[in-house]
């Protein structure tokens, strides 16, 4: 796929990871629609992609536009989508990136037996329904070559002690994409960048901007039969793109 000609959207937009693909989609020259329920946090993080992409290309005119959303809530995930259709230079939502998630509690802290019903609620509420909301009505607005990227870790696939219902979020996004795999004619892939410093995982580990050209390589360039339904880490990434 060439981003040039894409339209991208990310959500969970306004810091981390997310923050740092907006800015790296829209320096690609993609057209870019961010999401996250924290307005000025969303704004700031708009202008910063914007000015990115003047850097990268003052002649691209392809929109970058924020758009305030919580996945938690079917209706603006439904709008995002929306304003995404609408402005991309082709028909319909080439990319999704369901990144928003939250973490209540300190990694390594949260025995699961210990969370409460609220936070274990909320956490499946924003990291896995938000994805199958990111993923039902991105993949409404997708052509057939389109691609839905969800970023995971390893704790989705080898349990840690005290990571709690977050690891449980994790691992129920990732059988998402495998569900989505078998029945769309879209590519759905998980993206395990490792450990990144963001205020989900705390202090330590690689920036989010380091590991942002992963997630651009998987929107693009990455075969789509060979990442559809897998899970992409950083060894696959550094295999494929050891030669430049």
């Amino acid at each position: 796929m060439t981003l040039t000609d894409a339209t991208v959207v990310v959500t969970g937009a306004s810091r981390g990871i997310g923050r740092a693909l907006l800015e790296a989609f829209a320096g690609e020259g993609a057209a870019v629609v961010g999401c996250a329920r924290d307005v000025d946090a969303l704004d700031e993080a708009v202008a910063d992609a914007r000015a990115t992409r003047e850097a990268a290309d003052a002649d691209r005119e392809a929109p970058i536009e924020g758009v305030r959303a919580d996945v938690r809530v079917a209706t603006d995930v439904e709008r995002a989508m929306d304003v995404a259709d609408g402005i991309g230079p082709g028909d319909g939502v080439d990319v999704v990136v369901a990144n928003a998630g939250v973490n209540h509690g300190d990694p390594g802290e949260m025995p699961i037996h210990e969370e409460s019903y609220d936070r274990f609620d909320d956490t499946l509420q924003t990291n896995l329904r938000g994805v199958f909301a990111a993923a039902k009505e991105g993949l409404a607005r997708m052509p057939a070559d389109g691609r839905l990227l969800v970023p995971s870790g390893s704790v989705a696939v080898d349990a840690k002690p005290g990571m709690g219902a977050y690891a449980v979020s994790k691992a129920a996004a990732e059988a998402i994409v495998r569900q989505v795999a078998a029945d769309a004619d879209q590519t759905a892939a998980v993206v395990d960048p490792g450990i990144v410093e963001t205020d989900l995982s705390g202090p330590g580990g690689r920036a989010p901007e380091d590991v942002a050209p992963m997630f651009v390589w998987a929107a693009g360039e990455a075969d789509a039969e060979e990442i559809d339904g897998e899970r992409v880490d950083l060894r696959t990434w550094k295999r494929a793109t050891r030669s430049r």
